[in-house]
């Protein structure tokens, strides 16, 4: 059975990892680059990232359930590192979906149609977006890092 978890723990890292990278490097940079509409493209990018907070949080629920059961041969402070790389994950998550979605979405909903961008908002929102990113940056590094600790 350790073996099924420790391919499971696995599977759940690159999983993970995997969504991260593509929703944020590959399916949102596509949405801006080919939809002439950037609010539209804006929208379908935020419901993409909530999905991925979403994910993200099952996938640290797992993670720890998986770490805590399946490493019978880690050293404590391997399992430390795993748990902490985990939990940096899942602080990102938090501080970008939780702390920093709320306040763009707030600036959003006050610019009206033109969007943000056309609106006295535009830099406050830039400068979120901004931070927001760096923390995605950051979550997607530790990502490869956790996958790269599995084995």
């Amino acid at each position: 059975m350790p073996g099924v978890l420790a391919k499971a723990r696995l599977l759940v890292a690159a999983l993970w990892a995997g969504s991260l990278w593509a929703v944020g490097y590959l399916v949102a940079p596509t949405l801006f680059a080919t939809l002439p509409d950037r609010v539209l493209a804006g929208s379908i990018a935020g419901s993409m990232f909530h999905s991925m907070a979403m994910l993200s949080l099952g996938c640290a629920l797992a993670m720890v359930l998986l770490l805590w059961r399946a490493t019978p041969g880690w050293t404590p402070q391997r399992r430390r590192t795993v748990l902490a790389l985990i939990a940096a994950m899942a602080l990102c998550t938090v501080a970008s979906h939780f702390g920093l979605q709320p306040m763009m979405a707030e600036l959003k909903a006050a610019a009206g149609p033109g969007g943000v961008m056309e609106s006295a908002a535009k830099s406050r929102f830039g400068m979120l977006h901004g931070i927001s990113s760096v923390i995605y940056l950051v979550q997607s590094v530790l990502a490869g890092w956790l996958v790269v600790k599995q084995t």
